[in-house]
């Protein structure tokens, strides 16, 4: 087996073992990907779809794209290779660009609004294509570093969640690379050569500074606990509500007794 397939194989079985855990996938589901050019989107893509083909579970799989206008954003290559896949994909074409220079308020962030606005989009496109879920790219990586950003920045001890109810309580929004490295992800996109795309944003790198320290310091830490990343995901799942200093939960047994 070469290494390609055995790195397929351990997302593949990883992602399986997310679906099976959350309940992601059900019978009849007809689910939105959102595809953004980058390794995390075409990895989920590549992985949902090689699964479907096998899954006694009948589901359906549409590839969205949602192009902000930024300029320089490579479209064409993210819509060449979906064709190439023979996938069901739309391409949607936005003004975003031109509403975030136009609305931006002083000292907002740039980044959140233009979330906000791919968000909408996508939730419309899932709405228009009769989609009941959005997959989204969000890796291991990214549960654990919002765990320690929430914690370090916001007083909170939160993360991110592999299966919710969108903002729009229309669609149930899923994240099926929860158990998966972004180390592997990185490899696997390199290995299967997708044609990355960077979303050409002006302020790339700007307002990200504070996630990097949190990779930063999960590399570190990993250096000396090799499992360090396993642990804390499962942590994520594994909250024991008694040993915390949650004052809510306090008034509640209060309340009980």
């Amino acid at each position: 087996m070469t290494t390609t397939e055995k790195l397929f194989h351990h997302i593949k079985r990883q992602v399986g073992k997310a679906i099976g855990d959350f309940g992601l996938i059900e019978e009849g589901d007809r689910i939105a990907v959102g595809i953004s050019g980058g390794k995390d989107s075409y990895t989920l893509l590549h992985i949902l779809e090689a699964l479907r083909k096998k899954s006694p579970v009948t589901f359906e799989l549409i590839a969205i794209n949602i192009d902000s206008g930024f300029p320089g954003y490579q479209k064409e290559l993210i819509e060449g290779y979906l064709q190439q896949q023979n996938c069901n994909y739309v391409m949607a074409k936005t003004d975003s660009y031109r509403v975030i220079e136009e609305k931006l308020r002083p000292n907002s962030s740039y980044c959140a609004f233009c979330a906000r606005l791919r968000r909408g989009v996508l939730y419309a496109q899932a709405k228009k294509n009769q989609c009941n879920k959005i997959a989204l790219g969000h890796h291991l990586d990214d549960f654990i570093e919002t765990l320690l950003l929430n914690q370090f920045y916001s007083g909170t001890l939160a993360a991110m969640s592999a299966k919710f109810d969108s903002n729009n309580g229309q669609h149930i929004v899923i994240r099926p690379l929860v158990y998966v490295e972004e180390t592997k992800i990185q490899e696997f996109s390199r290995l299967q050569k997708f044609p990355i795309v960077h979303c050409s944003c002006p302020v790339v790198g700007l307002e990200d500074q504070k996630r990097q320290q949190m990779k930063q310091l999960v590399k570190q830490l990993a250096r000396d606990i090799p499992e360090i990343r396993n642990s804390m995901i499962s942590a994520i799942g594994n909250v024991q509500h008694h040993y915390l200093l949650d004052q809510k939960l306090t008034i509640e047994n209060r309340t009980v007794e």
